[in-house]
């Protein structure tokens, strides 16, 4: 990777869990593990590949994986353990540390270039188009706040804020509707944009797989 520059067009952050509990909705789909492991290399190869896109920081506690994500040209930051938070479910658990590790990364991010546009993505997008990426950062190059929901309507993909602009990550169970509360415009982009194409389920594999996956993850099917 270049050396830093000080000025960068888009920093995105992304969480990447990579352990044996990653994709637990995949449970029963051979190679599961390696699955989430090669839809975090086909999300982070899509993202450092893109014109709009200055650096890439993935946050993540595997070790192995960290170093193949470096190989493709992102900024690691190792992950720390989140601090003891009182949750009533498991699910609120794992969202309470998805968030503090995307916090992690963020301020990663905001410390190398702060006056940087920040993005935040997650790292189960294997199906991620060139052409989408850049209509998604121009569009939300147009607002102080923004967001692409899921597939499905309810969820997040990717969280925009223009640079000197607050993020608050709130990512989980129907984070649409918390972030908008919180000012991000949901972007007009069209039904078929890889953007809303996260996997978390089979189904979401296939849907992934009709829009044609990443290197990564096809070498696994």
């Amino acid at each position: 990777m270049d050396e830093l520059r000080a000025e960068p067009r888009w920093v995105v952050v992304v969480p990447v869990k990579g352990s044996v509990g990653a994709k637990s909705r995949l449970r029963g789909v051979p190679g599961r593990a390696a699955l989430a492991d090669a839809f975090a290399l086909d999300t982070v190869a899509a993202l450092v590949a893109a014109s709009a896109v200055e650096y890439v920081f993935v946050v993540t506690g595997n070790a192995r994986l960290g170093e193949l994500l470096t190989e493709l040209g992102a900024i690691v930051v190792p992950e720390h353990p989140a601090a003891e938070t009182w949750a009533e479910t498991w699910a609120e658990t794992g969202q309470a540390r998805l968030n503090a590790a995307i916090e992690q990364g963020l301020a990663a991010a905001r410390q190398t270039c702060p006056q940087a546009n920040l993005a935040v993505m997650t790292g189960d997008l294997p199906a991620l188009r060139p052409a989408d990426l850049e209509t998604g950062f121009a569009l939300a190059a147009a607002h102080p706040r923004s967001m692409v929901a899921d597939a499905e309507g309810v969820g997040t993909t990717t969280l925009f804020a223009r640079a000197g602009v607050a993020l608050t990550p709130r990512f989980g169970l129907d984070s649409r509707a918390v972030h908008e509360a919180a000012g991000h415009v949901v972007l007009a982009l069209p039904a078929s944009s890889s953007l809303h194409r996260d996997v978390d389920t089979a189904a979401d594999l296939a849907a992934a797989r009709a829009l044609g996956l990443g290197p990564h993850t096809s070498a696994l099917l």
